[in-house]
C-alpha cells in the first residue's frame, strides 16, 4: 500500500524508499556496463562503483531501520528509465571507443540523478533534525559526487578522445 506522504518525515521515507530501489536497480546494470566497457579504467570504475553501491545500499537499509520503516516496496521509474537507456548504449552496435563514450554518458545521467536524490533526501533529514541520518546520506552524497568527478576525468584525458579518431 502506498505511503500517504503528509508530512516531511513521510515525504522524507518516500524518497529514501524510492533511492533504495535506484540503487538495486544499478546493482543489476553495473556489471553489464562493466562487460560492455573496452577500457581497462572504464571496467575498473564500474566494478569499483558496484562495490560502492553496495555500501549505499546498507545505508539506505541502516536509515531505514532508524526511520522503523522497511526500504522496499517501491519503484524508482526515473532510474528504471535510465537504466534502459543504458542497456540502449550496451545493445547498439558501434565501435568499441564510441561504446566507451556512450556508456560514461549514461553513467553520468545516472549519477546526477542519484546526486539530486541523496542531496534532497539530505535537506530533509537536516530538516527534521535527523542530524545521523542526514551524515549518512552525506557520506554516500560525497561517494556519489567522486564517482562522477571520476568519469569526467576518463572522459575528458581519453576516452572522448579515442571516440573521436574513430574514422567516420
Amino acid at each position: 500500500m502506498p505511503l500517504k506522504v503528509d508530512s516531511l518525515q513521510k515525504l522524507l521515507i518516500h524518497e529514501i524508499k524510492d533511492i533504495y530501489s535506484a540503487e538495486g536497480q544499478m546493482l543489476e546494470a553495473l556489471p553489464s556496463m562493466a562487460a560492455a566497457s573496452s577500457a581497462p579504467d572504464l571496467y575498473a570504475a564500474f566494478q569499483d562503483h558496484e562495490k560502492a553501491t553496495q555500501k549505499h545500499v546498507h545505508r539506505l537499509e541502516k536509515i531505514c531501520e532508524a526511520l522503523g520503516v522497511s526500504p522496499t516496496g517501491q519503484m524508482c521509474s526515473g532510474m528504471e528509465g535510465l537504466v534502459q537507456e543504458g542497456k540502449k548504449a550496451i545493445e547498439e552496435e558501434m565501435p568499441a571507443e564510441i561504446k566507451d563514450a556512450a556508456l560514461v554518458a549514461a553513467a553520468q545521467r545516472i549519477e546526477h540523478y542519484e546526486l539530486a536524490a541523496y542531496g534532497t533526501a539530505r535537506s530533509f533529514a537536516e530538516q527534521l533534525g535527523l542530524f545521523d541520518i542526514a551524515d549518512l546520506l552525506q557520506q554516500t552524497l560525497d561517494e556519489e559526487g567522486e564517482a562522477d568527478r571520476l568519469l569526467s576525468r576518463l572522459a575528458d584525458r581519453q576516452l572522448n578522445a579515442r571516440a573521436a579518431a574513430v574514422a567516420a
